[in-house]
């Protein structure tokens, strides 16, 4: 062999040991955590097993040990892992026990992966100790507050009971106000029966003539030819001429509309009409009625 080739074996070994260093550093950076605390998190790094490839076995709830693998590689005919795992509770655990395979095959071959749980607790002590009972801090006054809300409170009630009632202004009460109508009717119903005397018909007849010479404009006319005026007025003369018939016929007519016949001085209060119906003449109408008649 020439002295070249024997260069380049050389130089290739050298490679091949380069390689080899820097995987073996890199290998030697793994984690390697096989002791920790209960409920501590702790991983185990590029592992090597031999065979298929592994995943977690199915777990319950009383298991002393987590375990998950979180990443694998090919390595050769077997496989490389990254583990991690967390003791739920203190002693020395196998994770290969806790290793299935995929493809169902045994795990007889896995070596075992030893791990040891600590206790934070003191020896003896399963559980944690009980904590001492203390005085519950202060709510900053919130018994104070609540008292003199209440006062407050109470000052308020008081106050809309005894003294607003001595701002509430009484309702005025609501007064009828008597209608022209109301101050005729009981004039109307005593002629009717006979009831009334000759001052009575005279006043009714007064109200009677005042109210339409007034309504009608008769003011400037004589009593006699107002009052004829009146008679022959379609809704005016309505009343005057039932007050003539119940003087003077023989046999009156009793059935009466009294509704319809009051109807014209309902629109009119007894209070305004009062000015109109002064009895400056009271005897005047009725005589000024018996010789238009």
């Amino acid at each position: 062999m020439n002295d070249v080739g024997m260069a380049s074996k050389h130089r290739l070994a050298a490679f091949v040991a380069a390689v080899f260093c820097l995987l073996g550093g890199l290998l030697a950076q793994a984690r390697d955590e096989r002791k920790a605390a209960v409920g501590m998190r702790s991983a185990i790094e590029q592992l090597v097993l031999p065979g298929s490839e592994l995943t977690t076995a199915p777990t319950t709830l009383k298991a002393p040990v987590a375990l998950r693998i979180v990443k694998v590689w090919p390595h050769g005919t077997t496989f490389r892992y990254d583990l991690e795992w967390t003791g739920l509770e203190a002693g020395t655990f196998d994770l290969a026990k806790f290793l299935v395979r995929k493809d169902g095959s045994p795990t007889t071959d896995v070596p075992a992966i030893a791990v040891e749980v600590a206790s934070a607790l003191p020896a003896g002590m399963v559980e944690p100790s009980e904590l001492q009972p203390t005085p519950a801090a202060s709510l900053g006054g919130y018994r104070t507050l609540q008292i003199v809300a209440a006062i407050v409170w109470g000052i308020g009630l008081l106050a809309i009971l005894f003294v607003g009632r001595r701002f509430r202004r009484p309702k005025a009460p609501v007064v009828a106000v008597p209608t022209l109508a109301d101050r005729l009717r009981p004039l109307v119903e005593a002629v009717a029966a006979g009831k009334s005397d000759t001052a009575a018909q005279a006043e009714l007849e007064r109200l009677l003539v005042a109210f339409w010479r007034a309504r009608l404009g008769l003011g400037e006319q004589k009593a006699v030819d107002a009052i004829m005026t009146i008679r022959r007025h379609e809704e005016a003369g309505g009343l005057l001429r039932q007050l003539e018939a119940w003087l003077h016929m023989p046999t009156p007519p009793r059935d009466v509309d009294w509704a319809k016949l009051l109807q014209p001085y309902r629109a009119v209060t007894a209070e305004s009409f009062a000015p109109i119906a002064a009895p400056v003449a009271a005897a005047k109408p009725a005589v000024a009625a018996k010789e238009a008649r």
